[in-house]
């Protein structure tokens, strides 16, 4: 990976954005956040499975007053998106929020928006400046490019700037990768704002996490980005699963069982992927990093997984069970699978 882009450290409630701060992982709740039970019910889903920020729409002065009594039963902080309604914001902050998500030139009177900003300086909280390919003024933009993008960004910042607010984090979102890489690459090379990853529109699972790999991956390989959040249309767990994936994989979060498998071939002694699949089943949660290799074969399968911390690789009628390479047992290929997940459980 190149040198991270040097950018300002901010804090969403205890949750450092940007300078040394690690990449944190956000999503967004899909419930209706005046329903509370219902709200903090996914936040904690969200949080268990290693949510670092949560972010709830605020369609109404219900919905921003109900952040109060949410933030009593949740640990990880809290963002209001906020679309137009200056009293929705200045209700969010007092009610407790640690973030909003907000384009200033939206509200348009900026008497309005200076009345949101004194809340949120009052109170320390930051601003996302949040641009995507639905929101920038198509009279002006007529086409999603990466110079619009930057444009619409600079456009709300500015409006800030001149209020002498700079808590300010920016996300400049596209449902095209190209674009939005593109996007994030030039606005990174003129300032230091932190910046909020994501490739919005990204689709089911399967699309989302092909195109928030290429997309997120690609900037963060290139040392940008703070915080990221991987769109779904789907389970909001996914969203997060998909984000530690990504991270893990550039090495940016060592945090759970990461297997790697071979992708089996006429020599494969055992069913290599539903052993995978059940090792998968039985780990889930698990939150102390180790490596685990599953291999099918005695030709290839020793030398392959000579890096993991732990692997199994069958044999004809046995299968070994290693620990950095070195082989430690030898038993029946029906006990293997419970073996190694007895040896996972003894690390954890």
């Amino acid at each position: 990976m190149n040198n991270r882009r040097k950018s300002k450290k901010i804090f969403v409630g205890g949750v450092a954005v940007g300078g040394d701060a690690p990449i944190s992982i956000q999503s967004m709740t899909s419930t209706p956040t005046k329903d509370i039970a219902s709200t903090v019910k996914e936040i904690i889903r969200l949080q268990d499975a290693g949510c670092d920020i949560v972010r709830v729409g605020v369609l109404d002065l219900e919905s921003a007053r109900a952040i109060s009594d949410i933030k009593k039963e949740v640990k990880i902080p809290i963002v209001a998106d906020i679309h137009f309604d200056y009293r929705l914001a200045i209700e969010a902050v007092k009610a407790g929020a640690d973030g909003l998500r907000l384009n200033p030139g939206n509200i348009r009177n900026k008497e309005n928006i200076r009345k949101v900003v004194f809340a949120c300086k009052e109170k320390g909280i930051p601003i996302r400046v949040g641009v995507n390919a639905g929101s920038i003024d198509r009279k002006k933009y007529p086409y999603v490019t990466p110079g619009a993008l930057v444009d619409s960004a600079w456009e709300h910042i500015r409006i800030l700037e001149e209020m002498d607010f700079t808590d300010i984090k920016v996300s400049l979102k596209a449902s095209d990768v190209n674009v939005m890489i593109e996007a994030y690459r030039m606005f990174a090379s003129q300032c230091e704002y932190p910046l909020h990853l994501g490739v919005t529109e990204a689709g089911t699972y399967k699309e989302s996490m092909v195109k928030s790999s290429i997309g997120i991956g690609s900037l963060l390989y290139d040392g940008i980005g703070d915080t990221i959040r991987v769109s779904v249309t789907g389970d909001v767990v996914e969203e997060v699963e998909i984000a530690k994936l990504i991270l893990r994989s550039l090495g940016l979060r060592k945090e759970g069982i990461e297997i790697i498998s071979c992708p089996t071939c006429a020599r494969k002694e055992f069913d290599v992927e539903s052993v995978v699949k059940e090792l998968e089943e039985k780990t889930k949660g698990f939150k102390k990093y180790l490596k685990v290799a599953v291999m099918g074969c005695v030709v290839n399968g020793p030398g392959e997984a000579k890096e993991a911390d732990l692997g199994i690789v069958a044999g004809k009628n046995e299968a070994i069970l290693l620990e950095k390479g070195r082989v430690i047992r030898k038993v029946d290929k029906a006990k293997i699978i419970d073996l190694l997940i007895d040896k996972i459980k003894e690390r954890m």
